[in-house]
């Protein structure tokens, strides 16, 4: 294991000392949030953790999750989560994060925003002094007609790309949609960003998570930090 990859893994293991028995979690998608699934799959095997549900951010999630014997449920049937724990792709000091780098941004939000304790687990690399300075802001688009809000976006000043698979193909999120990966350099404002691309008609979802996480565990060389946010209640 790589230096990263031990510092995501000492992130997520920290995160997991959250979860209590009985709890209905958010299982996040990502490489960050895979560790999370292994110590979790392991408190549940030696009895740690009992009576533990999970409503996985994607179906990758949820193959893993069954693979690991993680109980699974949906948000039909628990429409409130107690706490979910997810990576980001790139954090500001306020907490606010951009998320989607994995293509799960559309489940990752409902599943965000229906979570009391929203733990965001990251390595220091991913600490950023705006959003948008260090990574594109995913923006998931319907398919159709998806060639005009291409030029939406570059008209608020983004150089757009049309996200594709390892085999060339556009990638398609599990709802089947597009993703169009927009750099916007450092955003001034980002909740003015966040605003005009709800309003925009189909425009599904976007990887500007603004006032959601409730927690931060960073891992880097010194050790792990926990850091809260008012942002919710």
């Amino acid at each position: 294991m790589n230096g990263g990859e031990r510092l995501k893994r000492e992130a997520a293991e920290k995160a997991v000392e959250f979860v209590q028995s009985g709890m209905v979690l958010g299982l996040g998608h990502g490489t960050t949030a895979h560790h999370a699934l292994l110590k979790l799959a392991e408190h549940l095997r030696s009895g740690e953790l009992e009576s533990i549900q999970g409503v996985p951010c994607s179906r990758e999630v949820e193959r893993e999750a069954r693979s690991l014997g993680i109980p699974l449920t949906t948000l039909e049937e628990h429409p409130a989560l107690d706490l979910t724990i997810d990576g980001a792709d790139e954090v500001d000091p306020a907490l606010n994060l951009v998320k989607g780098g994995g293509g799960a941004l559309l489940r990752e939000k409902i599943v965000a925003q229906a979570s009391r304790r929203e733990v965001i687990v990251v390595d220091e690399g991913k600490l950023s002094p705006a959003l948008g300075t260090r990574w594109p802001v995913p923006v998931e688009v319907l398919p159709f007609g998806w060639k005009t809000h291409v030029r939406f976006l570059e008209g608020l000043g983004a150089e757009v790309v049309l996200r594709r698979g390892s085999g060339g193909e556009p990638f398609q999120t599990d709802q089947g949609n597009l993703v169009l990966d927009c750099r916007f350099g450092p955003i001034r404002d980002p909740y003015a960003l966040a605003r005009g691309l709800d309003e925009r008609t189909g425009i599904v979802a976007h990887g500007l998570f603004l006032g959601l996480a409730t927690d931060l565990v960073v891992a880097g060389p010194t050790g792990v930090r926990h850091l809260q946010s008012r942002a919710r209640s």
